[in-house]
């Protein structure tokens, strides 16, 4: 009977921790279950917007390229923030516009070896500098305007007018100071005079594309403006040709 007892009187202390071991297990799964639905409901985030989001980002990055302006270099991205819509092409394009483009073309032709004849001919370094300026930004004017063309479906000749091309056949044949107050003179009032058309254009083409590249032709004149006048070299005559040029008559 004590034996029966003793063992009867073990077997309940094993059934109490059993008891409480289960009970701790139902206990923490209610908890976790709990917390996780708490953080669930603290951050609802339905698949549809986490979609919509994932579809808005991916739109964003590609605008850059959804303009419809098919320029194969970064010129593409300044034509779809000027154009977002990408109905550049389709704009009108007029006598203007088109004469804007052929003079732009005709500059880089003529002003481009010109910037190199300053390298080798030059005395003064302020000139050979201002050839570099020259060389730099007619290059990249250049580009951009035989993309344009093609766009806009406009013709542009392939050298410089025979004046031009007289300018330069003058500065193969200087040296040195000769060299450079020709360079300096030339150049200036080239510049000066293609200044005034690039104002006219910006103010009346209905062109997003045009409109663009006026923007960027007149940074570039200024700039080369400057660095002419920053010679010392250009004449009192330079200046006064260049105003009765673009004075209204």
């Amino acid at each position: 009977m004590r034996s029966n007892r003793r063992a009867a009187e073990s077997k309940v202390p094993r059934t109490i921790a059993v008891i409480v071991a289960v009970c701790a297990v139902i206990a923490t799964v209610l908890i976790v279950t709990r917390g996780g639905d708490d953080e669930a409901s603290a951050s609802p985030t339905p698949a549809g917007a986490a979609a919509r989001g994932g579809s808005e980002q991916s739109g964003a990055a590609g605008y850059g390229h959804s303009s419809g302006v098919p320029h194969g270099t970064g010129a593409q991205e300044d034509a779809a923030a000027d154009d977002p819509s990408g109905q550049t092409g389709s704009q009108p394009v007029t006598e203007v516009d088109k004469t804007f483009l052929v003079k732009v073309r005709q500059a880089g032709l003529w002003e481009i070896p010109a910037g190199r004849l300053a390298q080798t001919n030059a005395s003064s370094e302020a000139v050979k500098r201002a050839g570099l300026h020259l060389m730099d930004g007619h290059s990249k004017l250049d580009q951009l305007v035989r993309e344009d063309a093609k766009i806009l479906g406009v013709a542009i000749p392939d050298e410089a007018t025979a004046e031009q091309q007289g300018w330069v056949k003058q500065m193969e044949n200087a040296r040195g100071a000769e060299f450079d107050r020709l360079f300096a003179n030339l150049l200036r009032s080239s510049h000066g005079k293609i200044f005034a058309t690039i104002g006219e254009v910006r103010a009346a083409t209905q062109n997003d594309l045009i409109r663009r590249h006026a923007r960027q032709a007149n940074q570039t004149v200024l700039d080369h403006l400057e660095v002419l006048e920053d010679t010392g070299l250009v004449d009192r005559a330079t200046f006064t040709d260049v105003e009765t040029a673009v004075t209204p008559q």
